[in-house]
């Protein structure tokens, strides 16, 4: 299938962020690293091979959400994100971008989404997980009341936040000690952005502001397949709910998920049966996993061509008002 659009590929600018996710081989780590430095023809021809039309850039993790210094937080997200934006520029067609934002000071990320989205044509956010704050044990996640005056922005602005994952605070790591097989995305990126994504939710945050959307990647980091006994148990906690509709209307409305990094029909099917074809996007999580694997899967996967169609673009294409007019419609 030609003529899909990916939403969660990355880069790296290494003289911005040098701390990448890591993996126990060391080798297929260097590669990664290469390929995240690769804007140009090496990634073209990836995506020309899996059939990618168009592809929304995103600052690899933890990226600026792993500047403990608040200051130097903004500098750097302005600095990815102008850069960025030379690359987008040089291949609009081809590429697009999600803004870097210095979660550390809210007021200025939301300043930055704003510049992002209508100054240099981003068409939303990645939010690398929690953000450190003046150090690496101290995480602040988005659920706090001081990020409401940014949330307030990102649903004003029409533009969705992508909510990555990120591994949990060292002194959140006692459960895995002498088990470092699994971390990263074979199981801690998983419980700690599906915690995350359960903080907003029972926070009341798409009470306030219920035209808020925010995106997922691999087909909804579990909770689609265990939103019910969720929602099931977490109605009988009385006084501590502070939200307002079943945790299942939120999933249902406010968020996406994307095929990134979980290429397996039968988890495909299920989030589609919990969530509608209508709110999965495609995505490969390139570098991290490799778009011809993405894409011989997706292609030849067991659901009909009309939920293909709309999983690999049309939806994308509803969600994301600003895309040039030719992208994705080349199927």
């Amino acid at each position: 299938m030609s003529g899909k659009i990916a939403l969660e590929e990355h880069f790296n600018f290494p003289e911005l962020t040098n701390e990448l996710p890591q993996y126990v081989n060391p080798e297929m780590m260097k590669d990664i690293a290469r390929r995240l430095v690769d804007l140009g023809a090496e990634r073209l021809a990836e995506m020309d091979a899996a059939g990618i039309d168009y592809s929304l850039l995103s600052l690899t993790a933890p990226g600026i959400q792993g500047e403990t210094d608040p200051q130097r937080a903004v500098t750097r997200a302005r600095q990815a994100n102008d850069k960025l934006a030379d690359f987008v520029a040089a291949n609009p067609d081809r590429y697009g971008g999600f803004a870097a934002l210095p979660m550390q000071d809210p007021a200025a990320a939301a300043t930055e989404l704003e510049r992002c989205v209508n100054e240099l044509g981003f068409h939303g956010a990645m939010l690398n997980g929690f953000t450190n704050i003046n150090d690496a044990n101290t995480g602040w996640y988005y659920d706090h009341e001081r990020y409401l005056p940014f949330w307030e922005r990102v649903e004003a602005l029409g533009v969705p936040a992508y909510l990555h994952p990120r591994d949990p605070l060292p002194g959140n790591q006692g459960a895995y000690e002498g088990h470092p097989e699994l971390f990263g995305a074979v199981w801690t990126f998983t419980v700690e952005t599906a915690t995350h994504t359960l903080r907003l939710m029972t926070s009341g945050l798409f009470d306030r502001f219920p035209k808020l959307t925010v995106i997922l990647g691999h087909l909804g980091e579990t909770l689609p397949f265990n939103i019910w006994r969720i929602d099931h148990r977490a109605a009988r906690m009385g006084d501590l709910i502070k939200y307002e509709k079943p945790l299942t209307h939120y999933l249902l409305n406010n968020f996406y998920v994307t095929t990134s990094g979980n290429f397996h029909t039968q988890t495909l099917n299920a989030t589609m049966a919990e969530m509608g074809s209508d709110r999965v996007l495609y995505s490969s999580d390139y570098p991290y996993e490799s778009m011809r694997e993405a894409s011989d899967w997706f292609d030849t996967a067991a659901i009909s061509d009309n939920d293909r169609i709309k999983i690999g673009h049309t939806n994308a294409r509803r969600l994301f008002t600003k895309l040039p007019e030719r992208v994705g419609k080349r199927a």
